[in-house]
Protein backbone atom coordinates (compact mmCIF):
# COMPACT_ATOMS: atom_id res chain seq x y z
CA UNK A 1 0.00 0.00 0.00
CA UNK A 2 2.49 2.26 0.63
CA UNK A 3 6.45 1.64 0.65
CA UNK A 4 9.23 3.17 2.15
CA UNK A 5 9.62 6.01 -0.66
CA UNK A 6 6.12 7.03 0.06
CA UNK A 7 6.73 7.00 3.99
CA UNK A 8 9.78 9.33 3.35
CA UNK A 9 7.53 11.87 1.38
CA UNK A 10 4.84 12.10 4.58
CA UNK A 11 7.44 11.48 7.75
CA UNK A 12 10.50 13.54 8.61
CA UNK A 13 12.29 11.01 9.52
CA UNK A 14 15.27 9.45 7.46
CA UNK A 15 17.75 6.62 8.11
CA UNK A 16 18.63 5.43 10.54
CA UNK A 17 15.63 6.77 12.45
CA UNK A 18 12.78 6.30 9.85
CA UNK A 19 11.56 2.70 11.61
CA UNK A 20 8.41 1.98 9.33
CA UNK A 21 9.49 0.17 6.01
CA UNK A 22 6.16 -0.64 5.06
CA UNK A 23 2.21 -0.05 5.75
CA UNK A 24 0.44 -3.09 4.54
CA UNK A 25 -3.52 -1.71 5.29
CA UNK A 26 -5.06 1.44 6.11
CA UNK A 27 -8.40 2.39 7.07
CA UNK A 28 -8.94 6.67 7.10
CA UNK A 29 -10.00 7.65 11.14
CA UNK A 30 -9.58 3.93 12.18
CA UNK A 31 -6.26 1.87 11.71
CA UNK A 32 -2.45 1.85 10.03
CA UNK A 33 -0.97 -1.30 9.61
CA UNK A 34 3.12 -1.64 8.67
CA UNK A 35 5.99 -2.87 9.45
CA UNK A 36 9.42 -2.77 10.32
CA UNK A 37 11.73 -5.21 9.11
CA UNK A 38 14.57 -5.79 11.95
CA UNK A 39 18.32 -6.68 10.72
CA UNK A 40 21.54 -6.82 12.57
CA UNK A 41 22.92 -4.55 10.71
CA UNK A 42 20.71 -1.92 12.71
CA UNK A 43 23.42 0.64 14.26
CA UNK A 44 22.22 0.09 17.67
CA UNK A 45 22.81 -3.87 17.85
CA UNK A 46 26.82 -3.18 18.19
CA UNK A 47 26.11 -1.61 21.79
CA UNK A 48 22.43 -2.94 22.64
CA UNK A 49 23.70 -5.48 23.64
CA UNK A 50 27.15 -6.92 22.28
CA UNK A 51 26.87 -10.70 21.75
CA UNK A 52 22.85 -10.22 22.58
CA UNK A 53 21.09 -8.37 20.15
CA UNK A 54 18.06 -6.81 20.89
CA UNK A 55 15.98 -3.40 19.78
CA UNK A 56 15.92 -1.12 22.16
CA UNK A 57 12.19 -0.73 23.70
CA UNK A 58 12.20 3.17 23.11
CA UNK A 59 13.09 2.34 19.45
CA UNK A 60 10.11 -0.16 19.29
CA UNK A 61 8.15 2.81 20.76
CA UNK A 62 9.19 5.08 18.29
CA UNK A 63 8.20 3.08 15.64
CA UNK A 64 4.82 3.21 16.47
CA UNK A 65 4.60 6.93 16.97
CA UNK A 66 6.21 6.80 13.23
CA UNK A 67 2.71 4.27 12.43
CA UNK A 68 0.66 6.54 14.61
CA UNK A 69 2.01 9.53 12.83
CA UNK A 70 1.19 8.12 9.19
CA UNK A 71 -2.28 7.37 10.51
CA UNK A 72 -3.00 11.16 11.13
CA UNK A 73 -1.22 12.61 8.07
CA UNK A 74 -3.20 9.70 6.12
CA UNK A 75 -6.50 10.42 7.80
CA UNK A 76 -6.77 14.55 7.80
CA UNK A 77 -4.90 14.50 4.45
CA UNK A 78 -2.02 16.50 6.17
CA UNK A 79 0.42 18.44 3.79
CA UNK A 80 3.69 17.08 5.19
CA UNK A 81 5.77 20.02 3.60
CA UNK A 82 3.61 22.81 5.96
CA UNK A 83 2.86 20.22 9.19
CA UNK A 84 4.21 18.25 11.52
CA UNK A 85 3.01 15.58 13.85
CA UNK A 86 4.57 15.75 17.21
CA UNK A 87 4.70 13.28 20.27
CA UNK A 88 3.39 14.72 23.06
CA UNK A 89 3.41 11.50 25.85
CA UNK A 90 3.36 8.00 26.02
CA UNK A 91 1.07 6.42 28.53
CA UNK A 92 1.06 2.95 29.50
CA UNK A 93 3.94 1.49 27.61
CA UNK A 94 4.80 -2.09 28.16
CA UNK A 95 7.02 -4.62 26.74
CA UNK A 96 6.26 -8.35 26.75
CA UNK A 97 8.71 -9.79 24.58
CA UNK A 98 12.69 -9.04 23.14
CA UNK A 99 12.76 -8.05 19.71
CA UNK A 100 16.09 -9.66 18.20
CA UNK A 101 17.12 -9.48 14.43
CA UNK A 102 15.22 -11.50 11.88
CA UNK A 103 12.07 -10.35 13.47
CA UNK A 104 9.26 -8.87 11.45
CA UNK A 105 7.87 -6.14 14.02
CA UNK A 106 4.40 -5.51 12.70
CA UNK A 107 3.08 -1.88 13.74
CA UNK A 108 -0.60 -1.57 14.18
CA UNK A 109 -1.84 1.77 15.17
CA UNK A 110 -5.38 2.77 15.86
CA UNK A 111 -7.25 6.45 16.82
CA UNK A 112 -8.90 6.37 20.10
CA UNK A 113 -10.12 10.17 20.04
CA UNK A 114 -9.05 12.81 17.47
CA UNK A 115 -10.00 16.27 18.13
CA UNK A 116 -8.92 19.21 16.42
CA UNK A 117 -5.49 19.10 16.62
CA UNK A 118 -4.85 17.18 19.31
CA UNK A 119 -4.47 12.76 18.11
CA UNK A 120 -4.76 10.04 21.17
CA UNK A 121 -4.11 6.94 19.19
CA UNK A 122 -3.03 3.32 20.45
CA UNK A 123 0.13 0.94 19.03
CA UNK A 124 0.61 -2.48 19.44
CA UNK A 125 3.68 -4.23 18.00
CA UNK A 126 3.78 -7.82 17.20
CA UNK A 127 6.50 -10.35 16.04
CA UNK A 128 4.85 -13.53 14.67
CA UNK A 129 1.27 -12.52 16.17
CA UNK A 130 2.50 -12.13 19.76
CA UNK A 131 2.17 -9.11 21.42
CA UNK A 132 5.68 -7.88 22.03
CA UNK A 133 4.94 -4.32 23.08
CA UNK A 134 2.23 -1.32 23.96
CA UNK A 135 1.21 2.03 24.57
CA UNK A 136 -0.93 5.18 24.17
CA UNK A 137 0.23 7.93 22.04
CA UNK A 138 -0.44 11.61 22.63
CA UNK A 139 0.35 13.94 19.62
CA UNK A 140 -0.46 17.55 17.78
CA UNK A 141 -0.12 18.76 14.45
CA UNK A 142 1.13 22.02 14.11
CA UNK A 143 2.78 24.02 11.50
CA UNK A 144 6.30 23.32 10.58
CA UNK A 145 7.23 27.19 10.79
CA UNK A 146 6.03 27.67 14.03
CA UNK A 147 7.92 24.31 15.75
Amino acid sequence: MMDVTEISKILPHRYPFLLVDRVLEYTPGEKLIGYKNVTLNEPFFGGHFPGHPVMPGVLILEALAQACALLAYKTAKLDASQLVVYLMAIDGAKFRKPVVPGDRLTLTATVVKQKGQIWKQRGEATVDGVLVSEAEFLATVIERDKA
